[in-house]
């Protein structure tokens, strides 16, 4: 009996000492992990909140702000109430906050930094009592802005004490795409904004900046850029081809794809001109446009449209019967810049069009080969005929089963290359891809002649009053 006593209190001992932190561990779990924190200042809700020791500030805001939104908009289904809970629940500023502790110190924090450079300087562990205090969202006034060589130009709330190096941090650094000059230029108005100082720094130099300040980082804009052209249809390797900006030959260009396939028509390739609004705004004016901005904002799309509309019809003469037709051609002409050419001779490196320069934007469309004549309207069976050489537009109508009984006499054969309208005579040569139109006879009913019977009777009675005034004056 007193030999395991002794081993017990042997046992008990030897746990002790070498496993003093468990002991320690369990006193640990026993100490309260939630602390209380506090948010002040502009930021979406204030108050108390409960916190943990292993939270960080921007878990602890992320996290205050994701519940708030959540029950905010919880219920809400109308479109336009939620986009403006959620645009003024994102009315803060993640820079110059103040982290106030309980003892008194204080601490600046900056969390559009942290997430940029993941320093932990600026994402400290939060403690009980602590109070994250939001500055004033007034970027429109407390402001500094950079653009130039930097990944990420825009604009950010001031905060005392920002340097030019912040600034180009906060923009996620210099563009080493582009040909850096090593300076920068600072446009500094007056308070009155009505005088402008143009500073240029170092960008070596620790130059402190001031609210309002608009940096300028200077580099040369860099032409080594991905320059396309888009190639489609009838050739061995169709797909975006690389060329230079602005100096590489159709010829060249369809090189790079290996050439025709058998069953190209080069009657009826056509070339596209890029962006056929961005192309206008540059050969009418002399603008250039992002391509981004005309793709996200169909609206300027529609008012550079009108707007050119307007200007093509103020100094016109056109009557009222004409301006339909005229609008129709001229959005045509607007919208579509494009060009069928004949790339039957693209192969000769001394032709013109093997010498015609792609542009980037460009679209070069190979479309096979018909094969036939289409044939449509009052026909009896339209659709396509097989091509045939050398046959005139009656073959065609004759193998479309013939005209039908209400067809009017003015055939028409419409180019498929160019869509060109010509009056059907023997003496016109089909090719594939053409087509053959057949109108209709207008058929009039007893209503229509009689209106325009109406018509004619009320101009002749209007002459007829004119010319009795005519004789009652001579009297």
């Amino acid at each position: 009996m007193k030999h395991i006593i002794i081993q017990i209190i042997i046992i008990i001992v030897f746990s002790t000492l070498v496993f003093p932190q468990n002991n320690e561990r369990s006193n640990q779990n026993v100490m309260p992990t939630t602390i209380s924190v506090s948010i002040a200042g502009q930021f979406p809700v204030t108050g108390s909140f409960v916190s943990t020791i292993a939270e960080r500030v921007d878990q602890f805001v992320t996290r205050i702000y994701n519940q708030s939104l959540e029950r905010a908009i919880g219920s809400v289904n109308e479109e336009r109430l939620l986009e403006k809970i959620k645009k003024d629940f994102s009315n803060f500023s993640l820079r110059g906050l103040k982290l106030k502790r309980a003892d008194g110190t204080e601490l600046k924090i900056d969390l559009q930094k942290f997430r940029i450079n993941g320093d932990f300087i600026n994402n400290p562990y939060l403690k009980n009592d602590d109070v994250i205090i939001f500055p004033p969202n007034d970027i429109q006034r407390n402001f500094i802005s950079i653009s130039g060589a930097v990944n990420l130009p825009g604009t950010f709330l001031y905060v005392e004490g920002d340097k030019l190096s912040d600034l180009i941090e906060l923009a996620y650094g210099l563009n080493p795409a582009l040909d850096l000059s090593g300076k920068a230029k600072v446009s500094r108005l007056s308070y009155d904004g009505e005088t402008q100082k143009i500073l240029e720094v170092d960008l070596n130099n620790e130059f402190y900046l001031q609210r309002g300040d608009q940096v300028v980082i200077l580099a040369n804009e860099t032409q080594k850029k991905q320059f396309f052209a888009l190639v489609l249809g009838e050739v061995n390797q169709p797909g975006y081809i690389p060329i230079t900006k602005n100096n590489t030959k159709l010829g060249e260009l369809i090189k790079k794809t290996n050439g025709f396939t058998s069953n190209a028509s080069l009657k009826r390739a056509r070339i596209f001109r890029g962006n056929s609004i961005t192309t206008l705004l540059e050969k009418q004016y002399g603008i250039k446009i992002d391509e981004k901005l005309i793709n996200n904002n169909p609206e300027l799309v529609d008012r550079i449209v009108n707007y050119e509309q307007q200007m093509m019809f103020r100094m016109s003469n056109l009557v009222e019967e004409d301006q339909a037709y005229f609008a129709a051609e001229n959005q045509y002409r607007v919208l579509n810049e494009g060009s069928a050419v004949d790339f039957t001779k693209v192969t000769d490196e001394n032709s013109e069009i093997y010498n015609f320069v792609v542009y980037p934007g460009d679209v070069i469309i190979i479309p096979p080969k018909m094969n036939t004549v289409y044939v449509f309207g009052q026909v009896s069976n339209p659709g396509h005929v097989k091509f045939s050489e050398g046959k005139n537009y009656k073959y065609y109508i004759e193998q479309a089963g013939g005209i039908g009984e209400y067809a009017e006499d003015d055939i028409m054969i419409i180019k498929g290359s160019s869509r060109n309208w010509i009056s059907a005579e023997d003496n016109v040569i089909l090719e594939e891809g053409d087509f053959i139109f057949v109108p209709k006879k207008r058929l009039k009913s007893f209503r229509t002649f009689a209106m325009e019977l109406s018509g004619y009777f009320s101009i002749i009675g209007s002459i007829a009053t004119i010319l009795l005034l005519i004789v009652q004056l001579g009297k």
